[in-house]
């Protein structure tokens, strides 16, 4: 009889052909999807083009979405996206999305259905982790290694040891998958889980919808985990429904798998949370933030661009304004979250408010465009990352938090729950 498995070693081992691994193992495994974007296709293609194979492993698992200066902001942005177009044309690349058809990356992947349960994935960009909150190993690698892997399909790994957090309880008025997640890097910090898969788990995962399952598998690197993942269930295969282009496969973990250590929170006991300037582990419940004036309010990108974010925005909105002090961007995370968010009304809620509504793009996330911060300036932000520089000066800050903190901080001008307006 096999020796019990978690959910990560289950995939490795069906993916490495072995009835058995156990976290330390190496491994060679063939992966169900590679995908780059933008910023990092270019130099993947030019590393494949060394190689000297004919063509990619399989044309419809090679998979690149444009997305992180797009529409191009200038000359060089463009000429990156147009590598990009030409080797997918090449090799006649299905799983190329291009704008009007795109949005960003770790959003529409999963809404295309390219992604599904039981994958092995790997994307030259660090927040390829999002995928684990379908059920597959999702990770990212450096763009050399994913030229390898889109000439042969497959790449080595070293199993990781898991670390498995329980969220238990009913969660608190305006609380999301971002305020856990967010609490969880503030308890173990940005090192916390180091080259290790961090299971969620708990009755508080087990209602919550798909959308706050991918913002906290999203940023399971900011603990700096290999990959964050939830045991497939009922609302696992309901999002999977008539959308996934493959057969998905349910993994479970068995009882008496091993853990590296279970963390196990009462979210009862968890505020709406903010990190603070300048990583993402220097939290702060939402009480104990103080006075923090802001110019800038992001509310988008691959953690908290879905269409949940934006009925969460939209219903805070409603009936107020913008401080006149605050800029606030509203990114859907793709074209179809757009057109939902028109639909429902909440685009026009949001532009009625004195918002700005942006075509999918990844933008000041990595400061990019849309949303540059000058000297001085204060940005609350759903966005991953806060370090120093990142969304334009490095004498700004990016203060973290949710699509309602971020909201009700752009009415405010200063960052406050929805409650104190």
């Amino acid at each position: 009889m096999t020796k019990p498995m978690t959910i990560t070693e289950k995939i490795f081992a069906s993916h490495a052909g072995k009835d058995y691994v156990a976290a330390g193992d190496l491994i060679t495994a063939k992966v169900d999807i590679t995908l780059a974007n933008d910023i990092t296709a270019p130099v993947s293609i030019k590393e494949f083009e060394k190689i000297g194979v004919e063509t990619v492993f399989d044309n419809e698992r090679v998979v690149f979405v444009p997305d992180h200066f797009v529409p191009n902001k200038d000359i060089k942005s463009a000429e990156q996206a147009k590598i990009v177009r030409e080797f997918s044309k090449k090799h006649n690349i299905k799983n190329y999305f291009e704008v009007g058809r795109m949005g960003i990356e770790h959003a529409l992947l999963p809404e295309k259905g390219v992604v599904v349960a039981g994958d092995l994935i790997i994307g030259a960009d660090s927040h390829t982790c999002t995928y684990g909150a379908l059920g597959a190993f999702s990770t990212g690698v450096g763009s050399t290694d994913l030229a390898c892997a889109m000439a042969s399909g497959e790449t080595w790994f070293k199993v990781p040891s898991t670390i498995k957090v329980e969220f238990n309880g009913k969660l608190n008025k305006w609380v999301s998958g971002k305020d856990l997640i967010l609490h969880l890097i503030g308890d173990i910090g940005v090192d916390g889980a180091l080259y290790k898969t961090l299971e969620i788990s708990g009755s508080a995962i087990s209602e919550m919808s798909m959308d706050g399952r991918l913002t906290i598998c999203n940023m399971a690197i900011e603990a700096g985990a290999k990959s964050g993942i939830i045991v497939p269930d009922e609302i696992t295969k309901e999002y999977l429904k008539g959308r996934a282009m493959r057969e998905p496969v349910y993994y479970t973990s068995d009882e008496g798998a091993n853990y590296e250590r279970v963390i196990k929170y009462n979210v009862e006991d968890i505020e709406p949370t903010v990190a603070f300037p300048h990583l993402p582990e220097n939290t702060k419940p939402i009480s104990q933030v103080g006075e923090v004036k802001i110019q800038q309010s992001v509310i988008g990108s691959c953690t908290n661009g879905r269409l949940e974010d934006l009925a969460v925005t939209a219903e805070i909105l409603e009936g107020r304004q913008v401080h006149p002090d605050v800029r606030l961007i509203v990114i859907p995370g793709t074209q179809q979250i757009y057109l939902d968010a028109i639909e429902k009304g909440y685009v026009q809620t949001i532009v009625q408010a004195g918002g700005v509504v942006s075509t999918p793009t990844c933008g000041p996330c990595l400061g990019g465009h849309m949303g540059i911060l000058a000297r001085g300036e204060k940005a609350i932000s759903t966005t991953n990352r806060n370090f120093v520089g990142r969304m334009g000066h490095t004498e700004s800050e990016i203060y973290l938090a949710s699509p309602a903190i971020a909201a009700a901080s752009a009415v405010a001008g200063k960052i406050v729950s929805p409650d104190e307006l």
